[in-house]
């Protein structure tokens, strides 16, 4: 079976790399400009890495799930 590649190159057209893309980067800058020394920067930099799993943890959390 071939597989479609778009104009991008890539073999998935949706936009949502692009969203998650866009959430690393404000979730990066958020944790990292609140981060009060380097080693927090590091975490804050591996939490941006998983914010997705941080949103649907407190949703469901919030939902009583």
């Amino acid at each position: 079976m071939k597989e479609k590649i778009c104009k991008n190159g890539f073999k998935s057209c949706d936009s949502s790399s692009a969203v998650y893309g866009l959430g690393l980067v404000g979730a990066a800058v958020y944790y990292i400009s609140t981060a009060s020394g380097f080693w927090m920067g590091v975490v804050g930099f591996l939490k941006a890495l998983v914010w997705p799993a941080f949103l649907v943890y407190e949703l469901l959390k919030f939902l009583g799930m």
